[in-house]
């Protein structure tokens, strides 16, 4: 066996049936009279010994794939998506929410339910939205509604949009974002429609979430109207980095300390931890520590995000 492995011509002609004419390596078994094992020792000799180099020619402009696999590696992603810079907030916006919208379109299958949050970020996702199939994809927000203000960024609406483009089937949440007590919250929960959709929640296999920067003033949490400038001294004082879902944490994921996450309707931020894939999309060097945040405190799996936050991200 060593002097077949050991064989330069018959290696060389094993990798040439193999990478140059695409012959499987049954076939290469068949043609040479060797067995299918052989067949693959040769192939890994031949790349150990330097006979056989791979190279991988990366495309130069958004080549990121490097980048990609050291954040995979470094937070033990399942995903990292990055996508490049652009010069104002909302063009950065829609490139990520292009790529969210590429993501959607590889993994969803057919009679999955996901579960979105709110923000202008997300809302962008259906715009970008190429699908032919028709998918039986059941949508759900994940959070109450925020008011008037934005009614684009109301997590009802951008579900609506998403089961539109997609064909699929939406839920709506008829319940405010953030309630005044939990005894107001507990007695929510006792009607059948809420009931329904917080079992439903329950069966998601993918999470979309917005990841929000609590102490920043032109934010999307600012927009809904249910903060003023004292609670984001308050936050500031906490320590808060992020809130997905309008629910806080800080930077190693802990949301012990924010009292105000019990008076926010939709799905607990632990539950995420229980998501099979939860898909956070935020872009912005200023959303670094978020993110982290979100990392630590296990809220999501897979990321994307645009070069210098992630380049920000590998330093820390």
């Amino acid at each position: 066996m060593r002097k077949v492995i050991h064989d330069i011509r018959l290696m060389t002609k094993c990798c040439m049936l193999y990478y140059e004419e695409h012959f499987s390596q049954q076939q290469i078994s068949d043609i040479l009279g060797l067995s299918r094992p052989t067949v693959s020792r040769i192939l890994k000799h031949a790349k150990d010994t330097g006979i056989v180099e791979i190279k991988i020619v990366q495309n130069s402009q958004g080549n990121y794939e490097d980048l990609e696999r050291q954040l995979e590696k470094k937070f033990g992603l399942k995903e990292v998506i990055i996508v490049d810079d652009k010069t104002n907030s909302q063009g950065q916006k829609a490139e990520l929410g292009k790529a969210a919208a590429k993501y959607l379109e590889r993994t969803l299958k057919h009679q999955d339910i996901v579960g979105v949050s709110m923000g202008t970020t997300i809302k962008e996702i259906s715009n970008f939205i190429e699908q032919n199939d028709r998918l039986n994809v059941t949508f759900i927000p994940l959070i109450g509604g925020v008011g008037q203000v934005w009614i684009d960024i109301h997590p009802n609406q951008i579900v609506r949009d998403l089961a539109q483009v997609f064909g699929g089937e939406v839920r709506l949440l008829h319940a405010p974002a953030v309630l005044s007590n939990e005894s107001i919250k507990s007695n929510l929960k006792m009607d059948k429609s809420i009931q329904q959709i917080m079992k439903d929640m329950n069966a998601i296999e993918l999470a979309v979430v917005g990841i929000g920067v609590p102490t920043d003033k032109r934010s999307t949490m600012m927009a809904t109207g249910y903060f003023q400038e004292e609670d984001i001294r308050i936050f500031e004082k906490k320590k808060a980095v992020g809130d997905i879902c309008l629910q806080f944490y800080d930077i190693n994921g802990n949301t012990d300390q924010f009292d105000f996450n019990r008076n926010v309707f939709g799905i607990e931020i632990e539950r995420l931890r229980k998501i099979n894939k939860v898909l956070g999309v935020a872009g912005g060097c200023e959303k670094a520590e978020a993110i982290i945040g979100a990392i630590q405190g296990k809220y999501i799996n897979i990321l994307v995000t645009n070069y210098s936050c992630g380049r920000k991200l590998l330093e820390r």
